[in-house]
């Protein structure tokens, strides 16, 4: 080993402990060694959280990651991890001391027990998090999100089950936070990984501490018919491997031992009694093809009464996961419930060995943990680090790149938070609330103040810094400054800036309206009446496409049609002069009791007969008439009461037939050709039109006629025909 005792001075007693390590060690030490000499002087005195003495704890991690078939390098990462806080500059003195492969390690595996050691203080201080089930999945993800390969966690697996072990050795009861993390995350991790001593273990172990009235309840049991069951279950063992190589199939058969909580899932799991757990005695027969399957099940119901209703045929239906078998519960001549599983060797190892198969079909049902199934995306990566598990057996073992398109970072209240490769703190403000990322100013990593287009690392701290009122800058949109790499953070930068637009389009439109009603004087009119009346479904929807010049501020002059001045000379069209003879007019307008007096059709309501009418005296340009349901016509009864008249239409001559202009109001679904269709029907209908106003707003055409009528009456059945027109929604008289 190259000499470090005089490399380190800024370390304190780094370089004595160092040189007196490397002179109890012979030069042809190992790697485990050599780290475990290199640990002693620091941890040796040391004593975890636990009670449990450091070096003590290092050396059973050891044995149980070679138990496992961990390498060299896992093994002796588990002293550097614990020797690492004790350095000032661990990452430089492990790697100059053993290689940069362990010194990443050990570091790597040294920020996961800082992360995890946060979570559970969080939990125990009374900080429960806001999605348990999201919070346990995202643990699941970072320990793996963590790993540059897969030692990272088999390393922290190791250090639970001793932890575990430590706490059963010495009957005392393990932390509750501890015994629930080993069983929420890290047995079904192990699982996962196909590492099912560690996960039964683990299991077991955080039950017992867990719910230890329970435990000891089914373990009574179990060791009151252990002898008689494991002497059964390897007779029947015995008998059906020989009676079916008797029958010319090849089958191993294995008995099938259960664990406590495995147990105690199922009876709670089917609301079971004891006696009612099937598998508790349990066989798994191992044949050459499929072929031999359903033969050995042939034979398996020839000689037991098989229970119907507790048969599955997982080959030729698969689970969705892929795992195939089958499974069937028979009784013995006692009447003994007894599962029997029977598949290929392929089928096992696939069952055994394969991606999230066992897991993801006992622990999370059909839908996959998460609402992910097992053939999922997240899924495919775990089958990847599957296979690196396998291939880890040396130092260049990695399984790096599978999770770098995702960070997992921490609130500070030890909250997990999910980001794309890349976040900055301002898509983590983002990811929290939506709010919160409008009115971030700043942000501190790690207790350090940062600026806030620093990319995130996994198993940081972040902390916003955020104003009580503010939105966002427009520079986090600018791909090239780097503030966000999220899409939906960007997505409601984009959508605040969108909103600020549309508020101001809304005051100009807003305010162009309301000049307006100023003008015509008609500021007593309801906004949202006139809206509606134009078609639209509030008048946010009126004010913004006015303020965008979307839509003419003449059409709502013309749907306003204020009255003209009455003193005005040209007020009204003069229909004729009544003959001052005594005589009723031929035509025109018949004025009760004055005959010499002018009179002119209103504009504002243009009437026609038959409409019930009334008159009203100008100053100096004789009678007005109206329509009786004009508001114009009421508004001037109102307050010249002494001016109205009564009128009627006089009786008019074939020979001297009159017609009157008359405005229509056409809505419809604008379309090419629309304006020719309406203005056939009034062609072959004979109806005169003098006059059209059109306007488009978002898809919607409103059309003004105006149409010479003699007779009202049958202007009514022409507006039916055009109502029939394609798109027309209303045909009305204005």
């Amino acid at each position: 080993m190259k000499s470090l005792a005089t490399e380190f001075p800024e370390h304190g007693q780094v370089p004595e402990l160092i040189a007196a390590a490397e002179e109890r060690l012979p030069p042809t030490a190992d790697a485990l060694t050599r780290a475990r000499a290199f640990a002693q002087p620091f941890i040796a005195g040391e004593t975890l959280d636990t009670g449990e003495n450091t070096l003590a704890h290092a050396d059973a991690v050891a044995r149980i990651l070679k138990a496992m078939g961990g390498s060299e390098a896992m093994q002796a990462a588990s002293y550097l991890v614990y020797a690492s806080s004790h350095l000032n500059k661990p990452q430089e003195v492990i790697a100059k001391a053993f290689g940069d492969n362990y010194a990443a390690l050990a570091i790597e595996t040294t920020k996961l027990v800082k992360v995890q050691q946060q979570t559970r203080e969080a939990g125990e201080a009374g900080r429960p998090l806001d999605d348990p089930k999201l919070q346990t999945e995202n643990v699941r993800k970072m320990l793996l999100a963590f790993s540059r390969d897969l030692r990272v966690v088999m390393l922290r697996l190791a250090s639970r089950l001793q932890t575990l072990r430590f706490h059963a050795a010495h009957k005392t009861a393990a932390p509750p936070s501890v015994a629930r993390e080993a069983l929420n995350v890290f047995a079904p991790l192990a699982s996962r990984l196909g590492i099912w001593q560690v996960k039964w273990e683990m299991e077991d172990l955080a039950f017992r501490f867990l719910e230890p009235d329970t435990y000891k309840q089914v373990a009574r049991y179990l060791d009151q018919k252990r002898t008689e069951r494991e002497g059964y279950v390897e007779g029947l063992r015995s008998r059906l491997e020989t009676e079916l190589h008797a029958q010319g199939i090849q089958a191993q058969v294995h008995g099938r031992p259960k664990h406590i909580y495995s147990i105690v899932k199922k009876m709670r799991g089917k609301s079971l009694d004891f006696e009612q757990v099937f598998d508790v005695r349990a066989l798994r027969v191992i044949v050459p093809a499929v072929s031999d399957c359903y033969a050995a099940l042939s034979w398996v119901h020839d000689q037991f009464e098989a229970i119907g209703s507790e048969f599955d045929d997982y080959i030729a239906r698969p689970k969705p996961n892929g795992y195939q078998s089958l499974h069937t519960v028979v009784r013995d001549d006692a009447g003994r419930p007894i599962e029997i599983q029977i598949r290929t060797q392929a089928m096992h190892d696939h069952a055994e060995h394969g991606v999230a198969a066992h897991w993801a079909y006992k622990e999370a049902g059909s839908k996959g943990y998460g609402g992910v199934t097992a053939g999922g995306a997240y899924d495919a990566k775990i089958a990847v680090l599957r296979q690196l598990l396998a291939w880890e057996r040396d130092l260049a073992g990695s399984g790096a790149g599978l999770f770098d398109d995702r960070i997992y970072v921490l609130t500070p209240d030890a909250a997990i938070v999910e980001l794309p490769q890349g976040a900055t703190p301002v898509d983590f403000a983002y990811t929290l609330h939506t709010s919160l990322g409008h009115r971030c100013r700043g942000a501190r990593v790690d207790g350090v103040q940062v600026p806030l287009n620093t990319p995130l690392q996994n198993g940081q701290t972040v902390e916003v810094t955020a104003v009580k009122e503010g939105g966002p800058s427009r520079d986090w949109l600018n791909a090239d400054l780097g503030f966000l790499a999220s899409h939906r953070a960007r997505a409601k930068v984009r959508a605040w800036f969108n909103e600020q637009v549309k508020h101001e389009t809304i005051a100009r439109g807003r305010e162009l309206v309301e000049k307006l009603l100023q003008r015509e004087g008609k500021t007593a009119v309801k906004l949202e009446d006139l809206a509606s009346r134009l078609g639209f479904k509030s008048a946010e929807d009126l004010f913004a496409v006015v303020g965008k010049d979307e839509f003419s501020l003449r059409t709502i002059e013309t749907l306003l049609r204020p009255p003209e001045a009455p003193l005005a000379p040209d007020d009204f069209p003069l229909l004729k002069k009544a003959r001052n003879n005594g005589k009723t007019p031929k035509g025109g307008v018949l004025v009760v009791g004055i005959d010499s007096l002018m009179t002119q059709l209103a504009r504002c309501c243009k009437p026609a007969p038959p409409d019930a009418i009334g008159g009203f005296v100008t100053r100096g340009k004789g009678v007005s008439v109206h329509r009786a349901d004009c508001s114009n016509f009421r508004e001037l009864a109102a307050r010249n009461a002494e001016r109205v008249i009564e009128v009627e239409w006089g009786k008019v001559r074939s020979d001297d037939a009159a017609v009157y202009p008359v405005d229509v109001a056409v809505e419809a679904a604008d379309r090419q050709g629309l304006l020719r269709d309406i203005s056939e029907v009034f062609a072959k209908e004979k109806m005169n039109v003098i006059g059209v106003q059109t306007q488009s707003v978002k898809g919607t055409a409103w059309m003004t006629f105006t149409v010479e009528v003699a007779d009202s009456a049958r202007l009514n059945k022409v507006l039916a025909i055009v109502a029939d027109v394609q798109g027309v929604r209303s045909a009305r008289r204005r």
